[in-house]
């Protein structure tokens, strides 16, 4: 977020996800405030918004730095401040503060995270803030407090809550973080399908025939290591919206989709030194990763505790990138991450570098630890 930001500053100028100021709000722009929060988590871009404070329109938009400002506010104040506010079934935008240094400035970040309950709208005047306005913004200019926005763009904050804006694979992702939704479909012995059953048009599907016999290092941590690969399909009536490769593991007690691959450099060629697997919460493979497990306590739980443990898991994209960076600069100091690292059993298999496997998931242990210890800075 933080390199977003400083992009959107150095535009010069404002948008329709983003608004600067100079100073935050006073006491007696509290009506303000809400207007622009509300503005903005009803924005037509379907995205997260930022009120960006510390900014100097006027002079080059330079920081100006927010530590001393008197009306400074944090998360939990500006939560209490929309607490009280009449919103339309007592839902209220998600809003929080991140603040950040710029050329040695420190300025605020008003962060409004993207829903899916728009329009946001008062049920109760607040001040010059009318009661069932719908603002948004266009371009870079909010609706007036004393009028409702056009009728075309209320009709599409209404589409959003109902879902008719989103694509079919976006319809399906969001349906995936309900599994207890989903039936199983009677199929042949060649794949495992189920569907929606309010929208039995979605359906997910594995297949049970996949022949490869290709290892990796994450299999040795299971009771039985012999690779099941697969092919998860997602379809939306007979269009394909997209695969997969998915595993079966520990003789078929767990099954998920395959992690990502990716790797850590440390000199100019750029190759890779440290490889490791993983998934990005919120994305599609970590949501069917989910939606997969049914903990049972026993077999399946173990074997999903005994893959985790070999793979990284991030909160995002910028923390992944983030953390990539923190290890190139404290990789020269692994030892102190390498303590008591457990190894599985690593048998000889024909045709494959075992002691590779090791290395890689020797490595994987140490950015686990490393990525636990970077969390806590």
């Amino acid at each position: 977020m933080h390199s977003e930001i400083r992009t959107l500053i150095e535009l010069k100028q404002e948008g329709s996800y983003w608004d600067f100021k100079r100073e935050w709000y006073s006491k007696e722009k509290k009506a303000d405030l809400l207007h622009d929060i509300m503005c903005l988590a009803n924005n037509l871009e379907n995205r997260d918004a930022y009120i960006i404070i510390g900014i100097d329109e006027e002079n080059n938009h330079n920081p100006l730095d927010v530590n001393n400002d008197e009306n400074r506010k944090n998360t939990q104040m500006l939560v209490d401040f929309l607490k009280d506010k009449k919103f339309v079934s007592g839902i209220r935008p998600t809003v929080y503060v991140e603040s950040m240094i710029l050329s040695a400035e420190c300025i605020d970040v008003i962060v409004i995270k993207n829903s899916s309950n728009t329009p946001f709208y008062l049920t109760e005047r607040y001040q010059n803030v009318q009661a069932n306005n719908i603002y948004t913004r266009v371009m870079d200019t909010n609706t007036p407090k004393e009028k409702s926005a056009d009728i075309h763009h209320v009709e599409y904050l209404w589409k959003k809550r109902f879902g008719i804006i989103l694509t079919p694979l976006e319809k399906i992702t969001n349906f995936l973080h309900k599994p207890d939704e989903w039936l199983q479909a009677p199929t042949n012995w060649e794949t495992v399908k189920r569907y929606h059953k309010f929208f039995p048009e979605f359906t997910i599907e594995y297949t049970l025939d996949g022949e490869e016999t290709a290892y990796q290092y994450y299999l040795f941590n299971q009771t039985d290591i012999e690779p099941r690969w697969r092919e998860i399909r997602i379809f939306y009536h007979q269009t394909l919206l997209s695969t997969f490769e998915g595993v079966s593991l520990d003789g078929g007690r767990y099954f998920t989709p395959t992690p990502m691959t990716d790797g850590i450099s440390f000199n100019a060629y750029h190759k890779w030194d440290v490889t490791y697997k993983y998934y990005i919460k919120g994305t599609l493979p970590y949501i069917i990763h989910q939606f997969y497990y049914e903990p049972d306590g026993d077999e399946e739980t173990t074997s999903h505790n005994r893959f985790e443990e070999c793979i990284l898991i991030f909160e995002s994209e910028m923390e992944k990138e983030s953390f990539e960076n923190y290890v190139q600069n404290i990789w020269h100091k692994k030892d102190k991450f390498t303590a008591d690292i457990w190894l599985p059993h690593f048998p000889e298999i024909e045709g494959y570098i075992m002691e590779e496997f090791k290395k890689q998931y020797h490595n994987v242990q140490v950015l686990k630890r490393m990525l636990a210890e970077y969390r806590k800075m």
